[in-house]
């Protein structure tokens, strides 16, 4: 059996590294302030994944963002997906080129799937993330494109197998509604979907404290848990979630017993 994971979400944007609240952004910190806070060498032993976004509203620049990416992975130890605003074969080898292990998909998926298989075919479907965003409105479950900006005409669950096609390695789902609320993962979606997928799930979206990753991980077809609250994980945070959840019993690596 596969070993579960936890993930953390850096969210980044214009040099900073942002809070996200339903897609709303509040700045934190750049890098400096990251590693004075976080310092990825020691919180290592407790993430299996870091995935970053480059969030930016306005023009994305790949370069900067492969630049902060080349920057952590001289500090973090442990696999890197890194996604936002790819729209080139060339946007994503550069931030293979960059260190990412992975990469992040969203709007692309719609917009140029002759590109979505090309990185496939040339990266393998492990190395290819799609990121789903979506949101309730009037009861009915929308998926959105473009930072949250663009819902596109399928629903969820038509969206989900449309994905599938394309031979992608594993979905990150992410509430918007959810996000950075801290009141818990969206269950009644994840239940809903998770046991027709035929790929690994990441529910992304509402984690805030160590038992909502525990409930998380309880789900049995969810792979990995990621939580981009950046204040409710600083400092002994993440450490302390994964030793309860390894006391639980749930299926992670114990990085104490193996090194």
């Amino acid at each position: 059996m596969l070993r579960k994971r936890i993930i953390f979400t850096l969210i980044h944007s214009q040099g900073f590294f942002m809070q996200s609240r339903n897609f709303r952004l509040q700045k934190v910190g750049n890098l400096n302030w990251l590693e004075k806070n976080y310092q990825f060498q020691k919180i290592a032993f407790s993430l299996d994944e870091l995935i970053v976004l480059d969030a930016t509203k306005t023009q994305k620049s790949i370069t900067e963002f492969a630049a902060i990416i080349s920057n952590l992975v001289t500090h973090v130890f442990i696999p890197i997906a890194a996604g936002g605003g790819i729209r080139s074969f060339e946007d994503a080898e550069l931030l293979f080129n960059s260190g990412a292990d992975k990469i992040v998909l969203n709007s692309v998926l719609v917009e140029d799937v002759h590109l979505v298989k090309r990185l496939i075919q040339n990266y393998g479907s492990q190395s290819i993330v799609a990121s789903i965003d979506y949101k309730y409105n009037q009861g009915v479950c929308d998926v959105y494109i473009h930072d949250g900006n663009t819902k596109i005409d399928l629903s969820l669950e038509e969206y989900i197998q449309y994905v599938e096609s394309l031979h992608i390695g594993e979905i990150y789902l992410n509430s918007i509604d959810r996000d950075g609320t801290g009141f818990g993962y969206d269950f009644d979606t994840i239940q809903r979907i998770e046991k027709n997928l035929k790929v690994p799930l990441i529910i992304a979206g509402g984690a805030g404290n160590e038992n909502h990753l525990l409930e998380g991980l309880s789900s049995i077809d969810v792979s990995a848990v990621a939580t981009a609250n950046l204040f409710n994980f600083i400092g002994d945070g993440l450490p302390k979630a994964r030793e309860k959840i390894l006391e639980s019993g749930e299926n992670l690596a114990n990085w104490n017993l193996l090194y």
